[in-house]
Parts: structure tokens; sequence; C-alpha cells
């Protein structure tokens, strides 16, 4: 009687995270996306380690559950997983005020954002050396 269940939009060998209402602006933590993507997840969570910006520890532990979903509800192998995807959206925008001279306002943007993490286990057709 219902609708249709929607089909899956990621692969069976992919795991997914993500992180709603992450309080920082949407450019910012593309930035620390664009760190990780592409990369292996051992080396994606070294470089998030060591990463000086404030929001790179909410995006290590995103990254972890990634991980530890594909591990435990899809069974893939750890060591062979890396960044497929990590994509970053707008959220609320929090609206606040300062007070300022001559009964006048000045506007307080306070930007969340939303992000999703991707990850996918590398095929064996090529082996590196």
């Amino acid at each position: 009687m219902g609708k249709a269940a929607n089909k899956s939009r990621i692969g069976e060998n992919e795991a997914i995270a993500r992180a709603k209402h992450i309080r920082t602006g949407a450019q910012k933590l593309n930035l620390i996306a664009e760190l990780i993507r592409g990369k292996d997840a051992g080396r994606a969570l070294l470089d998030l380690e060591f990463s000086t910006r404030r929001v790179s520890n909410i995006v290590k532990e995103l990254l972890e559950s990634a991980i530890a979903n594909a591990e435990n509800n899809h069974g893939l192998d750890v060591d062979r997983l890396y960044v497929k995807e990590a994509t970053v959206g707008r959220a609320m925008v929090m609206k606040r005020f300062r007070a300022r001279a001559r009964g006048r306002v000045g506007k307080i943007q306070k930007p969340f954002s939303n992000m999703r993490i991707v990850v996918a286990e590398k095929s064996e057709t090529k082996e590196s050396k």
C-alpha cells in the first residue's frame, strides 16, 4: 500500500557516517574534507590527528565512525579502506545581534554544517608493489 523503499545509494563495499549540526561554517569544514578525500583511511586519521584546526577532532570522530560501520555492519577489511567521499553541506544559522552605537545593531551569524563521509574498500584488481 505504501511507497516503495528507496534503493541504497551506496555500494555493497562502502560504508557511510553522517554528522549533523557541526558548529562551524561549511567553507571551513570543507577545507578539512579536502584534506582527507581520496586518501587511505589510516593516513586520513593521521592527518586529522595532527591538524591544527579545531573542527578536525569532530571530523576524526566521524571518520572513525565510518570505519567502524564498515567493519561491523558491512564486514569490510579495515586495512583496505579509503575515503571515497567527504561532502559538506550547510545546516541552520543561529542569528544573534550585538548592540552598536546610536541605537543600531550589528548582525552576528553563527553557522552550522552537516558532513557525510563514505569509505570504500579498494578492489584487488591492481596490487601495489
